[in-house]
């Protein structure tokens, strides 16, 4: 997903699609190990898809708390 686009939802809706990701991740993880699935770049964009999300949710934590830290 793109970060335009993520950065229009609020963080409610971001913190969902994390929690989202990351059982889609756990899934995928235990679909390889049983060599059920073959979902390497799958798992990669996922991942990709939760740090974005992730940054975008740090940077309005740092936005909404000017002066903190150094």
């Amino acid at each position: 997903m793109k970060a335009e686009k993520l950065r229009e939802l609020d963080d409610r809706e971001l913190t969902r699609q994390v929690q989202e990701i990351r059982e889609q991740v756990f899934r995928l993880r235990f679909q390889m190990s049983m060599g059920q699935a073959d979902g390497l770049k799958k798992r990669q964009g996922l991942r990709k898809d939760q740090a974005r999300i992730l940054t975008i949710l740090r940077e309005r934590e740092l936005k909404a708390a000017p002066g903190q830290g150094s």
